[in-house]
């Protein structure tokens, strides 16, 4: 695990900021619950409503949220006034997502001035507390500068 420097001192206040304005973060129900430099941790408890036939957490629900936290872990290491946009991404469904609450972790791999690397893991909670990783995703985030 590396331990990264943000470029950014504020960088807290300002991805708590910036999450607020993600309308689909409130739209969910997800919540941002940590934020360190080069990490992201966001969670949502499970919605029917959210799910799909089978009862599980929706793929697009999953992936959802591992490029949030994955954007965010980018973001908190990004100069003031930059922003930050998913380029690209791949992830790997590794287990019904079911449970009654979810969380994705995301680290920062390799901080770039353009591109920054993310593995992003989705974890199930069950009643007992017991976790279950459910996705994996590793993603390129690009550093979007003023011009």
């Amino acid at each position: 695990m590396t331990d990264f420097t943000p470029k950014d001192p504020d960088f807290k206040d300002r991805v708590v900021e910036n999450f607020a304005l993600q309308t689909l973060m409130k739209t969910l129900g997800a919540q941002l619950v940590d934020i360190q430099p080069g990490k992201c941790e966001i969670v949502m408890a499970k919605r029917d409503d959210l799910c799909q036939q089978h009862g599980f957490l929706h793929a697009g629900i999953t992936t959802t949220l591992a490029d949030t936290a994955a954007g965010y872990a980018a973001f908190s290491l990004m100069p003031k006034g930059a922003e930050v946009l998913s380029t690209e991404f791949k992830i790997n469904l590794l287990n019904p997502a079911e449970g009654k609450r979810f969380s994705a972790r995301a680290e920062v791999l390799k901080p770039g001035r353009t591109l920054t690397v993310v593995r992003s893991d989705v974890w199930a909670e069950d009643e007992t507390g017991q976790q279950t990783m459910i996705a994996t995703m590793l993603a390129s985030m690009i550093c979007l500068l003023p011009r």
